[in-house]
């Protein structure tokens, strides 16, 4: 070889090698998180934008500290389209953990998606926080398999069991104002629940308990959770002369329900979860049909459920133009649960951080989170609900301006501590409602 081919061959190996080990201490310093779920609609949209603040927090003061050195996020943005066809998530799973090798997981909304994706996560090792499917399984899975299943933590919504728990309270404080200011002794109530696993549970025991809360269930409707048109299910609401709509959706099916009830005035006020009204363009889209729906939600402009309630709704606000919903608290996934507990570790180790994060109690953007224990004393990884803890508001959609109407001077029991969070108002009737039965 000639010698300034030797030479240049020389100085070529030597960039090689510098560039490929830059290369790689790099890509050592970066921890990598995957954001799954449907990112064509508002659950996937409200995954990545949380997760997407918290890492432009985190990156512009140097990262996650990690034992000696500053580790920035990357994050990879994994379209489980669970809308649409739940089947496809498991794909989009299996990408992040053989492809882009993610070290963390966030996100999952629908239940028969999230569990196949939790189980290819656990396959892997990896902790995988859930931020969107409500079924109690997903957690009692840990309990009984705990080896397995232990690098699964439950981030929100709280379970199906509490969520219903919690709807059936804003149920109870909504007929109390009907029967105050209407002076409705027996009321009548509809049940409408969407076709879909997290709320085939929920059916049976509306149709238990309402009668216990001294009212009378009306009728069952049954929806799928992607129907355009649910006039034949409105209709019969009407004939059933039920004075309370107590709908659980969380499909796009919330969007006409609320705008067809809207249009027939139906003398009813609706109170139980449409995640669809729990999103800023729900007045616009139900062309203000929606007015006086109430909702199960996490977050509401005015609303502070702990101290750092209002710097994360303001500032999401201020970057993405929209109110985050529950979705969204990939933003705490990432700020207050994976940060402190990876620099309490001082590494990325799963079976480390599982160790830690499990006996961690710390308050989030919308509560305490506290992970709870079965009867048996084995860790589930779900979040402890009551007072003090994760309760979650509901909100009323009233004149175009989404308010916060509960907690409101709730008390859990007649001993138990009053609980208002700071923005809450009153909750108002439909005036075709007062106008129908205000004698």
């Amino acid at each position: 070889m000639k010698r300034w081919e030797k030479g240049v061959f020389i100085v070529g190996m030597a960039f090689f090698f510098l560039t490929t080990s830059f290369a790689i201490a790099a890509a050592e310093d970066i921890i990598k998180i995957g954001i799954i779920g449907p990112m064509q609609f508002v659950e996937g949209i409200n995954h990545w934008n949380g997760a997407i603040m918290a890492m432009e927090e985190i990156n512009a003061q140097g990262g996650i500290q990690v034992g000696n050195k500053k580790m920035k996020i990357q994050l990879i943005k994994a379209d489980s389209n669970e809308v649409l066809d739940p089947t496809a998530a498991a794909n989009a799973m299996e990408r992040l953990m053989t492809k882009d090798k993610v070290d963390f997981v966030l996100g999952g909304f629908r239940t028969e998606a999230v569990l196949p994706m939790q189980d290819i996560a656990m396959e892997n090792k990896k902790i995988f926080i859930g931020n969107g499917a409500a079924t109690d399984e997903l957690c009692n899975r840990v309990a009984k398999n705990y080896d397995f299943y232990k690098y699964w933590f439950r981030g929100t919504p709280h379970n199906s069991t509490c969520l219903i728990r919690t709807a059936f309270i804003h149920l109870g404080t909504v007929a109390a104002v009907v029967r105050q200011s209407l002076n409705i002794p027996k009321i009548k109530v509809a049940v409408v629940m969407e076709k879909a696993q997290w709320a085939d549970a929920m059916v049976g025991a509306a149709q238990a308990f309402i009668p216990k809360m001294g009212m009378e269930v009306a009728g069952v409707f049954r929806p799928s959770s992607t129907a355009t048109d649910v006039t034949a299910e409105l209709s019969a609401i009407q004939r059933s002369e039920a004075h309370v709509i107590f709908p659980i959706l969380s499909g796009p099916v919330g969007l006409p329900f609320a705008r067809q009830a809207g249009e027939l005035k139906i003398p009813a006020i609706q109170v139980g979860i449409n995640v669809e009204a729990q999103k800023d363009d729900f007045w616009k889209i139900t062309q203000g049909m929606g007015n006086y729906v109430i909702t199960s939600n996490t977050y509401c402009r005015g609303v502070e459920s702990n101290e750092n309630t209002k710097a994360f709704v303001e500032g999401y606000v201020k970057r993405f133009n929209m109110t985050p919903t529950y979705t969204s608290d990939t933003y705490s996934g990432i700020m207050y649960a994976l940060k402190p507990t990876i620099e309490e570790a001082k590494t990325l180790d799963s079976d480390k951080l599982v160790s830690i994060l499990e006996n961690r109690v710390y308050k989030s953007a919308s509560s305490t989170v506290k992970y709870s224990k079965d009867a048996q004393g084995r860790h589930l990884h779900d979040l402890t609900w009551g007072p003090g803890f994760v309760t979650g508001i509901a909100i009323q959609w009233q004149d175009g301006e989404m308010k916060g109407v509960w907690p409101n001077k709730w008390k859990l029991t007649p001993e138990a501590p009053e609980v208002t969070y700071k923005g809450m108002v009153p909750i108002k009737l439909p005036p075709w409602m007062i106008e129908k039965y205000k004698k």
